[in-house]
């Protein structure tokens, strides 16, 4: 009898095409096999000589520092065997000296990288790139991110850019953004960050506790995560937050240094995150609310001050409406929660305020917010307040050297509005305010406030997540005051707008229209004034006021012009480096009555357009030139001029230094493009320069075989 020739592992092909087209992971620019989580997956291995009946053949999965097989960080499977922690492994065909295996992971598996090891008998076989990466799965009936709708899918999960809306509640800006989730390094660095933030291999397979941990690591606050915040307007030791088209080159910067990316605003940090969750499979989208609250002390009311010529004052100002703020929402089912918050989550990694002791926020369900469940974790009671809290206006005024308030007017209806999102599958704006909030003034909208007063403690002052530890018997006298919009007996009405198209370097031509509607002969004192904002409510410069006092008879308005010299605004637009916007303030009293009204509407610069000039359709690694043309229509020449371009699969990110471009002169930059991947790819551009800082743009081009 001869004795047993011991069986060997030759080799393993990972059929990585077949197997990532299954997955939908074949976009990922990696050498390592890619797959997601509740789905089989086929691995053909070779061996030294056919298998026999009494052979003993297993694969080892191991994930993390130190894997132990009782702590569910190391699974042996054998073919033919009972599950192991839900995955399975079985034998598809055995032939000559090659099996193919298929293996199922759990649908609940733990997220991240995973060391494959083939066992023969005693012999241990460590493939070539057996770092096998497993992702969350949209497309797994099973797994807790499931969403049935495909376009859906591609929208949330596989698509690499997008649009981020920024501006003002009047003027929408749609900004372009590459997300870049399958461009290199991008998935190594969601690995890495996943490493970083200490998760317990149970905290793994939840993207509800996953998805907490990315919103913390990826400002850099506590944990030296991706990005570092700054609004100081002065970002000369980094990269101005405006520079930004997408995420790819911070998470690649980052992955390389492993130290923080300077700088970031809101929409960069919503840009990385939502690359971050679509990177790990968890569909995600960005979420844009004008009028967004920062109530700092979480009383669901935001106090306004302006002196005497209506100018807003930061130095008292504490509590903000920014003018825009983007979070994301991720999709899920929240097993940790009683039935009915299922679907969409929002989280934030703006660093705003701490939330159990760090930078991070939600996952929140977005029920919980418009049913005014604000006790639910994580962090409703912020989100809430973000999209729902009151404005009260104040006059400060010097009576005999102290300060007097005076208040001039409540706003109920101002904050969370325009809730906005792209589209699925097309490139427009959704509106989601719905889903955030019950239309102003219903009978559901009334139940869902008072709900949530009851749980906002009255003192505001409290931990920001867990269930509410005290929901308090509230006694009448503690009874929160739900504010009223105010009610005047005139039916004093303000509409602020621009008679003229707003470009830098022109007048600034605006108006101020003011209407009564009862019968009476009224005299009303209006003030207004007109400041230069950053887009988180920070007055940067005043440009000028007016006052006036006009006679209305009963039903009837009347339009005030507000004119800005160019020469007053110009220097400071060129001196602020962020999100600028012109904020126009109005307040109006009426004689006879007392009514008091504030209004107060912010406006965007219009800017002229950048063509892109390439043709339609191009052939995979077939090179086309792609130009990029701006006429400055401007009055003002436009200084240090700065042309950023990218294009995914298509070509790097470039910056063309372009100097001054004086009115009427026409820019021209040309590249040369090499597509690398199929389908419709997007082309980024974006023109920088002293006085304006974003002007932007994108086109299709239809790569095909």
């Amino acid at each position: 009898v001869f004795p047993e020739t011991s069986l060997n592992v030759t080799g393993i092909d990972f059929l990585k095409s077949q197997n990532t087209r299954q997955h939908h992971t074949d976009g990922y620019n990696i050498k390592n096999l890619v797959v997601r989580r509740g789905q089989p997956f086929q691995v053909q291995v070779s061996l030294s000589r056919e298998l026999r009946s009494g052979d003993k053949l297993s694969l080892r999965f191991a994930i993390g520092e130190n894997p132990m097989k009782n702590r569910g960080s190391l699974l042996s499977l054998k073919p033919e065997r009972e599950d192991f922690n839900g995955w399975k492994i079985s034998m598809v065909k055995k032939g000559g000296k090659e099996c193919l295996l298929s293996v199922t992971s759990a649908p609940n598996a733990a997220v991240g990288k995973y060391n494959l090891i083939v066992k023969t008998g005693t012999n241990l076989y460590k493939p070539e790139n057996g770092v096998i990466y497993l992702l969350f799965n949209p497309w797994c009936e099973d797994d807790v991110v499931y969403m049935d709708n495909e376009a859906q899918r591609n929208e949330y999960v596989l698509n690499d850019t997008g649009y981020i809306y920024t501006g003002s509640e009047y003027s929408i800006y749609a900004k372009p953004w590459n997300y870049g989730q399958f461009e290199e390094f991008v998935l190594d660095a969601c690995m890495y960050l996943l490493d970083k933030s200490k998760l317990s291999l149970t905290d793994r397979r939840s993207p509800a506790t996953v998805s907490r941990a990315m919103s913390a690591l990826v400002n850099s606050n506590d944990d030296s995560g991706v990005l570092m915040g700054n609004w100081s307007g002065n970002y000369i030791s980094g990269t101005s937050p405006m520079d930004w088209i997408g995420s790819v080159t911070i998470l690649q910067k980052y992955y390389k240094t492993k130290k923080p990316v300077r700088y970031g605003q809101c929409w960069v940090f919503a840009g990385v995150l939502n690359t971050v969750m679509r990177c790990l499979g968890v569909p995600s989208r960005c979420v844009s609310t004008f009028n967004a609250a920062h109530d700092t002390d979480e009383n669901l009311r935001l106090d306004i001050y302006l002196n005497e010529r209506g100018e807003k004052l930061n130095s008292l100002t504490l509590d903000s409406t920014w003018n825009f703020h983007v979070w994301n929402d991720v999709w899920m089912k929240r097993t940790d929660l009683p039935a009915g918050f299922d679907g969409w989550q929002a989280i934030d990694s703006t660093p705003q305020e701490q939330s159990q002791g760090r930078f991070q926020c939600g996952p929140c369900p977005v029920k919980a917010v418009r049913e005014g469940d604000v006790y639910l974790p994580y962090d409703s009671k912020f989100v809430y307040a973000e999209v729902n809290a009151d404005r009260v206006f104040w006059i400060v005024r010097k009576v005999n050297g102290k300060d007097k308030y005076y208040k001039v007017g409540t706003e109920t209806q101002d904050i969370g509005k325009n809730i906005s999102t792209k589209a699925v599958g097309q490139d427009r704006r959704e509106d989601i305010t719905r889903e955030y909030k019950y239309p102003e003034g219903s009978r559901e909208e009334r139940k869902s406030m008072e709900r949530a007063y009851s749980f906002i403690r009255p003192s505001g002052i409290g931990p920001r997540s867990g269930y509410a530890t005290t929901v308090r018997s509230l006694s009448e006298s503690t009874l929160p005051m739900i504010p009223k919009e105010t009610v005047t007996k005139t039916g004093l009405h303000l509409e602020i707008n621009n008679t003229e198209a707003l470009l830098p370097g022109n007048p600034l031509e605006m108006a101020i229209t003011v209407k009564t509607s009862t019968p009476g002969n009224w005299t009303v004192d209006l003030i207004g004034s007109c400041q230069l904002q950053y887009y988180t409510g920070k007055v940067q410069a005043n440009l000028g006021t007016i006052k006036e006092t006009i006679s209305l008879e009963g039903n009837s308005e009347m339009q005030i012009p507000m004119k800005i010299a160019p020469d007053a605004y110009m220097k400071a637009l060129a001196s602020l480096e962020g999100e600028v916007l012109i904020l126009v303030t109005a307040i109006a009293e009426v004689k006879e009555t007392n009514d008091k009204l504030t209004k107060e509407t912010s406006m965007r610069f219009d800017y002229p357009p950048i063509t892109v000039q390439m043709p339609e359709t191009a052939k995979l690694y077939n090179d086309f030139p792609c130009a990029f043309i701006f006429k400055n229509m401007l009055n003002v020449t436009l200084e240090n001029c700065k042309l950023m371009v990218e294009g995914l699969g298509i070509f790097k990110m470039t910056t063309f230094e372009q100097g001054d471009i004086m009115p009427g002169r026409i820019m021209k930059s040309e590249v040369i493009c090499t597509p690398t991947r199929l389908g419709e790819k997007k082309i980024i551009a974006k023109l920088i320069s002293d006085q304006i800082k974003g002007i932007s743009t994108e086109k299709a081009v239809i790569i095909t075989e």
